[in-house]
């Protein structure tokens, strides 16, 4: 499968939220319920402005279509979209704060295909050229073995409140860039 990385603009808003909503009920099924799923769709899976306007966020294109996306930023949101209410724009320090893995989503019929890991190794170069020595992530479940494959650690699981009576299981990882 051939495809190629480009940095997503604000124009590919429509078609990203389309992936995350196709990849979150396709490839969270074995790890969440669909409430679950829906939920993390309402609250806090979704398109993020802040990693657009940075030109922090990639998009995986092939044959014109995007199927996989994921970015890493320089601010202190952990995760969530645009709709996430408990957002913190602030930019981080790289001499003090690690740098941040956001919002992969990758098409179910694209993946395990090399996508995520590509645009991971993409967001890890540039966190490392701005002069970030580390950088964190929030792993969905799903996203965990891949995460570990391409050497982050964690292990813990957090669960976060999306809304009343409705958690998402999580793992905190990080990874020292050398």
């Amino acid at each position: 499968m051939e495809y190629v990385l480009r940095k997503a603009t604000l124009e590919d808003r429509t078609a990203i939220q389309l992936l995350i909503a196709d990849s979150a009920r396709g490839l969270s099924t074995q790890d969440y319920s669909s409430t679950q799923i829906e939920a993390a769709l309402e609250t806090v899976f979704g398109f993020d402005t802040d990693l657009v306007v940075d030109k922090t966020y990639m998009v995986a294109v092939s044959d014109g279509l995007i199927v996989g996306c994921g970015g890493w930023s320089k601010r202190k949101t952990l995760f969530g979209g645009d709709q996430y209410e408990t957002r913190d724009s602030g930019k981080l320090d790289p001499d003090l704060d690690p740098a941040k893995i956001r919002a992969f989503f990758v098409h179910p019929q694209f993946a395990r295909k090399g996508i995520a890991r590509a645009i991971l190794s993409a967001c890890e170069n540039e966190a490392k050229a701005a002069g970030f020595r580390s950088i964190e992530l929030m792993a969905t479940l799903p996203g965990v073995r891949l995460y570990k494959a391409c050497g982050y650690e964690g292990e813990s699981i957090v669960e976060y409140e999306l809304k009343p009576g409705v958690k998402l299981s999580l793992v905190p990882m990080k990874k020292i860039l050398v």
